[in-house]
């Protein structure tokens, strides 16, 4: 059975916005009781392909990934190039950006929720696959990440 615009209600990763990743994500090592994630950039722009607001990005940020079961948390540090992650950062200070879910038909959905009024704010590929950032903070309070992997 198909669950709401995605055709799925599992949410697959919170996003947290941090001013110093390295610092936060020992925070989580310690709390959790977990090894710290190794924090990494993500790729260049040219490999990445990022869009901001329709525009071509520079931005990049340093990512790390903390496996909590069937949940992950993503922290993020972004770099001072514009782009959702320093927009909400600066606009909303440290804290949650979004929650994620694995889609199939990247474009397709994309366009569903734009019809929907949900604009496209950010996309981009990485290594196996593409995101694309949805501005659903008028009614969510948080953004929404469509995660499409290659099969």
């Amino acid at each position: 059975m198909m669950a709401g615009l995605l055709g799925n209600n599992v949410i697959t990763q919170i996003g947290i916005l941090v001013h110093d990743i390295d610092k936060v994500s020992q925070a989580y090592a310690d709390f959790f009781g977990v090894p710290k994630p190794e924090a990494r950039w993500t790729d260049a722009a040219d490999k990445a392909q990022t869009e901001y607001n329709g525009e071509p990005s520079e931005a990049r940020a340093k990512l790390a990934f903390i496996d909590m079961g069937s949940l992950q948390l993503e922290l993020i540090e972004p770099d001072l190039h514009p782009s959702t992650w320093r927009n909400y950062l600066d606009e909303h200070g440290e804290g949650p950006h979004h929650i994620a879910f694995f889609i199939e038909g990247m474009k397709e959905k994309v366009t569903l929720l734009e019809t929907n009024g949900f604009p496209l704010q950010q996309k981009g590929e990485y290594t196996g696959g593409r995101y694309a950032y949805m501005d659903t903070f008028k009614e969510l309070k948080v953004l929404v990440e469509l995660l499409e992997n290659d099969k």
